[in-house]
């Protein structure tokens, strides 16, 4: 009995002792387990206080948080400068300066696009143009180069296309090269406004100058004091310079200057300001605008009035400019031949 009551006793040790074993395990299990997650969890908080503080790097002063702050004031406010350069060249308002390629400047962008009105019958005016002012061949390419200034005469076609007068124009122009000949205008008085407006809708798709010229075959341009009376202007996008005035609107049939739409002007029949004579300038934005709208720009019965009244309704700058009163002894831009 003594025997079996010791085996009972040993047998009851030994399975405690394994339950405390096992008890041991898993509570080292449990504890290891709980220290691996705290851990985990502070990891995770200082990534965040490192996120929060600024990615683990060391605290900047005020002075440079608002240098930092300016900064990025100055790159938004550039940005957007940006944004309305880029807008403004698209509508052609700003001047597009020479781009470098390789540390070599491109071709220079032409300052003046001069077209000079002429007529079927008047190759003796152009010789005489050429040889004052304009010139021929290497000259009239060295004012464009050096000067900045492309200088064309500006024709119709005759009422009878392919006549005579047509193939003679042609034929001096083949040797000259200096013509814009319109193929859809007739050479005609009537023709003259939609002659000038197809000029400069013509120039400004052709050229990309700074401004474009109305001239006429019987004047001198004195091309320097030209160049320096239109540097003065180069910031104004819409600039319409000339010889400005309001004179009466005449609706007398047998009167030079009848207006067939004289009606149109009031009861006073006093024209809007308009720069009238041999030359007048408009600025690159004004001729695209020219341009765009050809087919629906009205003409009246003067080239320089229908000019005028295309820009009545637009933000545009009248610059009464005595230089280009050609008839006029104090002018220093253009006279009579």
């Amino acid at each position: 009995m003594a025997r079996k009551g010791s085996s009972i006793r040993l047998s009851s040790s030994r399975i405690s002792s394994l339950l405390l074993s096992m008890f041991a395990t898993f509570a080292s299990f449990y504890v290891a387990g709980r220290l691996w997650q705290e851990s985990q969890t502070r990891v995770h908080l200082i990534k965040e206080l490192d996120r929060v503080t600024g990615q683990g790097k060391s605290a900047i002063s005020v002075d440079d948080t608002l240098k930092i702050i300016a900064c990025r004031e100055q790159k938004k406010t550039l940005a957007a400068l940006e944004m309305e350069l880029s807008a403004a060249r698209q509508e052609g308002f700003v001047s597009k300066s020479p781009k470098l390629i390789d540390g070599t400047e491109t071709k220079k962008r032409p300052l003046v696009v001069i077209g000079i009105m002429t007529s079927l019958g008047n190759k003796k005016k152009r010789d005489a143009v050429r040889q004052a002012w304009m010139g021929t061949g290497a000259s009239l390419k060295k004012l464009e180069s050096e000067k900045g200034v492309i200088a064309r005469f500006v024709i119709g076609r005759s009422a009878n296309k392919g006549d005579s007068m047509d193939k003679s124009i042609d034929a001096e122009n083949s040797q000259t090269d200096d013509f814009i000949i319109l193929d859809n205008v007739v050479e005609a008085p009537e023709e003259a406004s939609k002659k000038v407006k197809l000029f400069f809708a013509y120039a400004a798709d052709r050229w990309d100058a700074q401004f474009y010229a109305k001239a006429i075959d019987n004047i001198y341009v004195n091309i320097d004091a030209l160049g320096s009376t239109l540097a003065a202007h180069l910031e104004n996008p819409r600039a319409y310079i000339g010889c400005m005035k309001s004179g009466e609107v005449f609706s007398e049939p047998n009167h030079k200057w009848y207006e067939p739409e004289w009606w149109k002007f009031g009861d006073k029949k006093a024209y809007f300001r308009h720069a009238y004579g041999e030359m007048y300038v408009i600025t690159h934005a004004l001729a695209r605008f020219v341009s765009i709208n050809r087919d629906i720009l009205h003409s009246y019965a003067h080239d320089d009035v229908s000019t005028g009244s295309w820009f009545v309704g637009l933000d545009v700058k009248h610059v009464d400019e005595g230089k280009f009163c050609c008839s006029a002894w104090s002018s220093a831009i253009c006279a009579g031949v």
